[in-house]
């Protein structure tokens, strides 16, 4: 059964005390309709189409001036709907939007993170758009099994895969995975004030930050004397080194830290090791690659990666995965009694993804990767 338009809601009229309240009128009679949405999707599928096909007719970079755009759209916004405003916006999208912007997916992009999404990613974010849920139950599931298959095909140990014991969840950016496993590890010593050590890059407020130089004669990986070093005069200063954030493939340079050694080196302080592996993580699906990129990776707390880099899912899609997935919900979980929760997590067999993260309300990024 096709969802209802609007005509049908606003025939509607409720009692309240004797008198009949009627609905706001939207201006729009087509809010829902099955029929005038398969006809603007038609046009906003070829739209997309026609811009892969001739994606290489645009500057890479555009040669536009700040304030171009606003100069050219109105400045209060359209009281009601004109006739073909639909259209016409689509042409305002192609003729404003599209000459005055970066095109990371040309193939004459080569800054970043080139070639970076899919068509069948785009569709699967078009259908997640559809849906419109909070991933809840099948969507929740659905996760749990993507993140498990994609944390095989990248050759992680088992013991950050819920097959493993271990588990993981799909975030928005690396900046939100790193930022939860840091809570994460204040949870596991029961502390939030703690000091920390060697993050490559400030992520989150923290006393004590410290980055770790590297080394020229490792191509710029990060340098496990020098870390040893920095952590020893912590300590020796009467601060708790606590978090040291491995990089695997900076985005400066592709650097990758020798995560094995790192490893040993927080272990004598009880350190959590989180592995970011936002830019180089999708080439550990080359099992040539794996072995050597992530070697140790069995001792690690944490690891992420964005698979909206290389992997073609669209952006934005960051992968996290923990050993110990009850430090995050106990860093992380709320039982508010006004937040929604799923059900079906109580059971034990699936787990409540809003307890993973720092937001509460989450995309379903699981469809589409």
């Amino acid at each position: 059964m096709a969802p209802p338009s609007y005509s049908q809601f606003a025939a509607v009229q409720v009692q309240v005390q004797g008198e009949q309240i009627k609905p706001p009128h939207c201006g729009s009679a087509h809010l829902l309709d099955a029929d005038e949405f398969r006809r603007q999707g038609h046009q906003v599928v070829d739209f997309i189409a026609d811009y892969y096909a001739r994606m290489d007719e645009y500057p890479v970079h555009p040669s536009v001036t700040p304030g171009f755009l606003r100069r050219q759209l109105p400045e209060e916004v359209p009281l009601r709907p004109e006739p073909g405003a639909f259209a016409a916006a689509l042409r305002d999208v192609r003729d404003l939007m599209l000459p005055g912007m970066t095109h990371w997916q040309s193939p004459r992009h080569f800054a970043h993170f080139p070639a970076s999404g899919s068509t069948v990613g785009a569709l699967g974010e078009a259908l997640t758009a559809g849906i419109n849920v909070v991933p809840f139950t099948a969507a929740t599931e659905l996760e749990m099994v993507v993140v498990d298959w994609l944390g095989k095909a990248l050759h992680l140990p088992e013991s950050l895969l819920f097959c493993g014991g271990g588990g993981g969840t799909l975030l928005g950016t690396s900046c939100e995975a790193i930022l939860s496993s840091r809570r994460s590890e204040a949870a596991g010593r029961g502390s939030a004030t703690s000091s920390s050590t060697a993050p490559t890059r400030p992520t989150s407020p923290s006393p004590r930050p410290r980055a770790s130089p590297a080394s020229r004669a490792t191509t710029a990986a990060r340098s496990r004397r020098h870390l040893r070093a920095a952590m020893r005069a912590d300590a020796d200063a009467g601060l708790v080194p606590l978090f040291v954030c491995a990089t695997v493939g900076t985005t400066q340079t592709t650097a990758v830290d020798p995560v094995r050694e790192l490893c040993a080196v927080a272990a004598a302080h009880g350190a959590w090791v989180h592995v970011d592996a936002a830019y180089a993580g999708s080439a550990l699906v080359c099992p040539e690659l794996a072995h050597v990129m992530i070697a140790g990776a069995e001792a690690v707390d944490s690891f992420s990666m964005n698979a909206h880099k290389w992997l073609l899912a669209n952006n934005d899609c960051c992968a996290l995965w923990v050993r110990k997935p009850s430090l995050l919900v106990a860093a992380l979980g709320t039982e508010s009694e006004y937040i929604l929760k799923d059900a079906a997590a109580e059971g034990g067999d699936v787990v409540d993804y809003k307890d993973w993260s720092v937001t509460l309300t989450r995309r379903f990024h699981a469809l589409k990767l």
